[in-house]
């Protein structure tokens, strides 16, 4: 568009519309007059090119509404197309253009007198010179040897081309208005083809833009989608040990914030970092075809511009890590309070909980803020330097138009392209404002990616062919936590056997939780195993190991949708009937028969809207629709009454049947009942036995039995 517009300005105006200095057509006095100023070769060019038309042949009718000047003069006609031989022609008409002007200048030095006005032309006075006072010279011209015009000629040859070019336009002009051209309406069709031309291109890049804008956001957008499934996925396979080192709010910032930052870098990189390299490169190119001599201001103006960004870029980075933790440690207070607001209520502390949000504010708005204001320096940096080099261009640019070294139209160009060259940096400092921040995004979330669980399926898993018995035996189990010091558990050896309720009591912090969730592998023992059925669970994918578990968490969890949706976790295929009875058993029939839709009745997110003993009763239901031949209760009856407690386990212990029944517990009504009691205390085992046993052997259980029962049920 700058080139065109450059021909706009230097073909167009300054031209008339003429773009080749060698004519269409030419008067025979005229074509005459400029080969007294050729040497031989020369005029062997320019014949080659025309061929006199004369007046009143039929090429003449022919051509007379064209040159109307055939009517009353033979007219020289350009007949050849031929590249090479147009150009010779065309080098030649230019030549000997400034060896007449140079020709009537020595004339006019050397007889001492003022220029007349054919002896001072220039390019402007040529637009004005009398062909009719050039013609009467043509006599006196023809008499004199070739030997005068040679020193003229040697200026002519010496003289920059493009000098020469705008010269032969100019006579050419000069030759179209004799043969009675309108060269008029020459100009405005040049000027306005060439700016329906340049809409078209507008238009094209428009609709490039758009196309762009369209297919980098479904990129952006798909390729967020993808990382955030591939994220999500990779955390659905963490184990506990790679919960306990993310935290939630973390992987939630993760999962959401830095997947954004590193979509919007697609989204704008496909746009930019494409397009501005490509302007950058392409504005250098044309610029230096406009003018060899002026490429030091964009050279000079393109280091500063580097220096200015790889400034901001090493002062920002590291600023872009700090921002992504402190936006954890927002969402972590945020997501604290958001939960826990019952509790800072009762105890009145919300002053306290709004100095600590404001605090996490405060220190990510001020980092927030030194990085903004790195980066707004950037921009009026790069207008200065814009508008400095457009001062300098112009400086540059008005002293060679003024030596006829470059003209107006080129200069024109060559600051648009320059501008251009300074727009693709901008463009690129967008980038350098968008690429640290995601690529400290990147990598946290390649962090997450990239985190092997610890928890593996084995390469070739056994299988227990078909449903498991559901025996449970751990053979001196020991397990620590990541960079512990000290197990938590030690040395754990005992077997759960089908159709039997094994249970486990002990103080608070004894491992009893640590211990079963060991089973399902939420965790992988540090020392010996756990067998199921005489095969180690590592054995095992952890799809099937599950698949025959019927697991209730010691936190009841529920997920938003109804009851119906929440129980069918355990078998997404089960009918109503399957529904009602687990729900029978949890002892849930009678609050979800009181909701105004039953089991379609919607469960708010996290189950808010329920209880807590409703929220057990769900769990256990949900656990119970699996129908699995292991069930794992982790404190599951600790918000029931003891009523329902009661009528729960008798329920249960009709519905488990052959099932494997493992009980974690605090109150021991709960488990007094259990074929086989585990002691824990301090993460090792103080006894195993029933409820008589153990009162009599162990004193562990029998302290706690004695906290809770009274003397009468203790004999």
């Amino acid at each position: 568009l700058p080139n065109l517009l450059s021909k706009i300005v230097n073909v167009g105006i300054q031209q008339g519309g003429i773009e080749d200095p060698l004519p269409k057509a030419v008067s025979e006095n005229g074509l005459t007059l400029l080969k007294q100023f050729m040497p031989q070769e020369d005029r062997a060019a320019i014949d080659a090119c025309y061929t006199l038309v004369e007046t009143g042949s039929a090429e003449a009718e022919q051509y007379e509404g064209e040159y109307p000047l055939l009517k009353s003069q033979s007219v020289y006609r350009l007949t050849t197309e031929e590249e090479q031989t147009v150009q010779a022609g065309a080098d030649a008409y230019n030549r000997s253009t400034m060896a007449f002007l140079n020709f009537i200048q020595e004339m006019a030095n050397q007889q001492g007198t003022a220029p007349s006005s054919a002896a001072s032309m220039d390019t402007d006075s040529l637009r004005n010179v009398d062909f009719s006072e050039l013609y009467s010279m043509l006599p006196m011209l023809q008499n004199m040897p070739d030997s005068a015009f040679e020193s003229a000629q040697q200026v002519a040859a010496q003289t920059d081309p493009s000098m020469l070019s705008q010269m032969g336009v100019t006579l050419t002009r000069l030759f179209y208005q004799e043969i009675g051209m309108d060269v008029a309406s020459l100009q405005n069709q040049y000027i306005v083809l060439t700016g329906l031309y340049m809409l078209l291109l507008t238009l094209a890049s428009v609709i490039s833009s758009v196309l762009v804008g369209f297919i980098a956001a479904r990129v952006g957008a798909g390729f967020a989608r993808s990382v955030r499934h591939d994220v999500f996925e990779k955390v659905e396979h963490f184990s506990l040990a790679e919960f306990d080192r993310y935290s939630t709010a973390s992987l939630i910032t993760r999962t959401t914030n830095d997947v954004t930052q590193v979509q919007m870098l697609i989204t704008m990189g496909l746009r930019i970092v494409c397009y501005a390299p490509i302007m950058g490169v392409g504005g250098v190119v044309m610029a230096v075809g406009k003018s060899i001599s002026m490429t030091w201001i964009i050279a000079v103006g393109v280091i500063v511009l580097l220096g200015i960004m790889l400034s901001v870029y090493a002062l920002a980075r590291p600023k872009f890590k700090v921002v992504q933790k402190l936006v954890d440690r927002l969402n972590l207070v945020t997501r604290e309070n958001l939960s826990g607001m019952m509790v800072i209520r009762a105890f009145g502390t919300q002053r306290h909980e709004e100095e600590r949000f404001d605090q996490a504010n405060e220190d990510l708005t001020r980092v927030n803020l030194f990085v903004n204001r790195v980066m707004a320096f950037m921009m009026p940096s790069m207008m200065f330097i814009m508008n400095a080099i457009t001062l300098v261009i112009v400086w540059v640019g008005a002293q060679q138009i003024d030596q006829s070294a470059m003209q107006v139209g080129d200069m024109m160009a060559f600051m648009q392209y320059a501008m251009q060259i300074i727009m693709a940096f901008l463009m690129i400092t967008m980038m350098f404002i968008l690429v640290p921040r995601a690529a400290v995004s990147a990598d946290r979330i390649a962090e997450v990616l990239e985190t092997e669980p610890t928890v593996k399926d084995p390469q070739a898993p056994k299988h227990f062919g078909g449903r498991a018995k559901g025996r449970v035996e751990f053979r001196n189990v020991s397990f620590r936590y990541h960079n512990a010091e000290d197990d938590v558990l030690q040395n754990i050896s005992f077997t759960a056997q089908p159709g039997q309720t094994t249970a486990f009591i002990g103080s608070t912090g004894s491992g009893k939780s640590t211990l079963i969730n060991l089973i399902p592998r939420f965790y992988d023992v540090t020392e010996g195993q756990i067998l199921i059925d005489g095969i180690d669970v590592r054995e095992l994918s952890q799809q099937e190991l599950r698949d025959n578990i019927g697991y209730v968490p010691q936190k009841g969890v529920l997920f938003s949708g109804d009851i119906a949706s929440n129980l069918r976790f355990g078998d997404e295929n089960a009918e109503e009937n399957k529904l009602t009875s687990a729900a029978d058993i949890a002892q849930a029939t009678e609050f979800i028969q009181h909701m105004p839709n039953g089991l379609d009745t919607s469960i708010s997110q996290g189950g808010t809207n329920v209880s807590g003993g409703q929220k057990q009763r769900l769990s256990i239901a949900r656990a119970l629709v699996k129908q699995a031949p292991i069930y794992i209760f982790d404190d599951s009856f600790s918000a029931l009454d003891f009523k329902t407690d009661a009528a729960l386990r008798s329920a249960l212990k009709k519905h488990t049947g052959e099932s494997t029944v493992l009980i974690v517990a605090q109150r021991v009504s709960t488990i007094m009942n259990a074929e086989q009691i585990v002691v824990m205390d301090d993460g090792k085992v103080a006894g195993i036995g029933t409820h008589r046993e153990l009162l009599k052997n162990c004193k562990t259980y029998r302290e706690i039995a004695a906290s809770q029962l009274s003397k009468e049920e203790l004999e």
